[in-house]
């Protein structure tokens, strides 16, 4: 009996099988065989693919972004929901500050609440939510605090200005919405100007009326008058409209381009005594004034007196004095 072949022996005895004749032709797995067999790509029985990314964090990124957005979705339903809405509001009227802050009929009075409510409007919309009234109530504590231990001042000293046209809404019934708009601009091209030229800036307008600032009284007082001298010459269909005008001189603070605080109150209170178109200020305004303005400008000052009839201003000291700007 004879030993059975290995290693180099062993492969070339199966070859020739393989090939029947002996010859030692290689097999096809060495390159000769069909074409097609050669180019197969040859796999390593140890080279594991996996079946998930390579980047073991995107499952949890996924798994993130999906929370994130029922979360936020959640967010944006309970924003909407009617007794929500309803349990914050009557939360409010138990903070400090008016209940009603951002709510145009406010009685915290112009450029205060008007203002806030501006800038809640730009943060989260003006439709009903639980983020705006939220939002209210900050702003509301807010403003209270400022009154309360600050009065809302300020630390720069300037002269407010307020205007209105005298009977305006009656005249506006009867002549209709095109000649009022036209009115309206021909107001604006009358009044405006001299502001900025005074050096003042125009914060708002409300209908037939401006609020404006001015970094001086002397500067606020002769674009009141200028302007006024410039409206006279305005008519629309015959109409010849009136203003009167209110300056007062203090500290509020400027918020978000607006301004707010008991200064501004104060100027539109001031306004409301204009009555028939007169040009009121209150004594602060008349002692920041130059000694010269009053008679380079030929005007002089009388002390406002309420008629019998008229109701008390509401919304300023006690202490507060009005005075009336006459010609000479």
């Amino acid at each position: 009996m004879s030993e059975r072949p290995s290693g180099g022996s062993e492969s070339a005895s199966g070859a020739d099988r393989a090939d029947g004749k002996g010859n030692g032709r290689p097999r096809p797995s060495e390159g000769l065989g069909e074409p097609s067999r050669a180019r197969e790509p040859r796999i390593d029985p140890e080279l594991v693919i996996p079946l998930t990314p390579a980047d073991d964090d995107e499952p949890d990124q996924r798994r993130t972004n999906r929370l994130s957005g029922q979360l936020s979705a959640l967010m944006s339903a309970a924003n909407q929901r009617g007794d929500l809405i309803g349990v914050i509001r009557k939360a409010r009227e138990n903070l400090p500050g008016d209940p009603a802050f951002g709510d145009p009929l406010s009685v915290s009075g112009p450029g205060g609440a008007r203002a806030m409510a501006r800038a809640a409007d730009k943060l989260v919309g003006d439709s009903p939510s639980a983020a705006r009234e939220l939002g209210l109530g900050a702003l509301q504590v807010w403003q209270a605090v400022l009154e309360r231990v600050g009065k809302g001042r300020g630390n720069a000293e300037i002269t407010v200005m307020f205007t209105d046209l005298v009977a305006f809404s009656s005249w506006s019934l009867a002549a209709g919405d095109e000649q009022t708009l036209d009115l309206l601009r021909r107001v604006a091209r009358a009044i405006e100007p001299p502001v900025m030229n005074g050096g003042g800036q125009v914060i708002k307008r409300m209908g037939d009326g401006v609020m404006a600032v001015f970094p001086s009284a002397d500067r606020a007082v002769k674009a009141a008058l200028t302007a006024k001298r410039n409206l006279a010459r305005v008519n629309v269909a015959g109409y010849t409209p009136q203003m009167r005008v209110g300056l007062h001189t203090g500290s509020p603070r400027e918020i978000g381009g607006d301004w707010l605080g008991l200064d501004v109150t104060i100027a539109a209170r001031v306004m409301e005594a204009g009555g028939n178109g007169n040009t009121m200020l209150s004594h602060t305004t008349l002692a920041a004034l130059e000694p010269e303005t009053l008679a380079e400008l030929g005007v002089v000052v009388k002390p406002y007196r309420r008629s019998f009839f008229a109701a008390p201003l509401s919304g300023v000291p006690e202490d507060l004095r009005i005075f009336r700007l006459d010609l000479d």
